[in-house]
């Protein structure tokens, strides 16, 4: 009660979508990994290049994709997860 009345907002859950991602190259070659992405065209089994751990960029394959997910449901902090940069053609 004493929130609304001091006119602060209640904290706001951003909404993202999170992929499991199968890497194909780079240090965790083999591994599953997830990854958020703002690319609503993403489908399971699109390449992806993403952004790399203690390198650059690597790329995998998409095997799940979980949309509008709240990022306080996740398990994994938003803040430090890496993202999906790009599908591959």
């Amino acid at each position: 009660m004493i929130h609304s009345l001091s006119g602060g907002v209640l904290n706001t859950h951003g909404k993202h979508d999170y992929a499991k991602v199968k890497m194909l190259d780079g240090e965790k070659i083999g591994e599953t990994l997830w990854f958020v992405s703002n690319l609503p065209e993403l489908k399971i089994g699109d390449k992806v290049k993403v952004e790399g751990l203690s390198y650059d960029y690597a790329t995998g394959e998409v095997i799940r994709i979980d949309r509008n997910v709240d990022e306080f449901s996740f398990p994994i902090s938003y803040k430090r997860m890496k993202k999906i940069v790009e599908i591959l053609k």
